[in-house]
């Protein structure tokens, strides 16, 4: 069983950290980030560290205990450094271009594809053929870019479609003479 609730998650320079009324808000030079805490976790501010703590010994305690942390670390680290996910276009004539607000996408639909970029995340594209997602909060900059990514999900055969930068997309062999 896991014990990363046990660890105490460091608070870097620049980043104010409070707790009141069980909702831990985080401060740092990319915005502010609040988390309500359950109430069987404690959660303290110790010499420049949070330590997370359960109150009972109860399964949904412990259950909690790890994950608090790790959504405390995830905080932290997001209004500090920030989170970007970087997405590849592959196939002819798909593109992405960012026009103002809005994200346009060309997937080989009959239609361009306009999302409206929210505003607690940012796109860009260097190329026509990536996009880079990147933003405070770790959750929503992963669902922005599997909503992208959605839009046209990578196909088995000759790799068409939007997929992650990391992701490894598994090919199938094809009709056979």
């Amino acid at each position: 069983m896991s014990r990363i609730g046990k660890y105490p998650v460091p608070v870097p320079a620049g980043v104010q950290v409070t707790i009141a009324d069980q909702i831990l808000t985080a401060k740092g030079k990319l915005g502010t980030l609040t988390l309500p805490i359950a109430e069987e976790i404690s959660a303290t501010l110790e010499d420049g560290k949070v330590v997370v703590k359960p109150v009972n010994d109860s399964k949904r305690a412990f259950t909690l205990w790890g994950t608090t942390r790790a959504l405390i670390n995830n905080l932290v680290t997001g209004v500090s450094n920030g989170f970007s996910v970087n997405l590849e276009i592959n196939g002819v004539g798909y593109r992405a271009a960012v026009n103002g607000k809005v994200l346009n996408l060309q997937l080989g639909y009959s239609h361009d594809i306009d999302f409206p970029i929210p505003d607690d995340v940012k796109i860009s594209c260097e190329k026509p053929t990536s996009i880079t997602v990147t933003g405070a909060d770790k959750q929503r900059v992963g669902a922005v870019a599997a909503k992208i990514r959605s839009f046209r999900k990578p196909e088995p055969y000759k790799g068409k479609g939007v997929k992650y930068a990391t992701e490894t997309i598994r090919r199938k062999e094809g009709k056979k003479k």
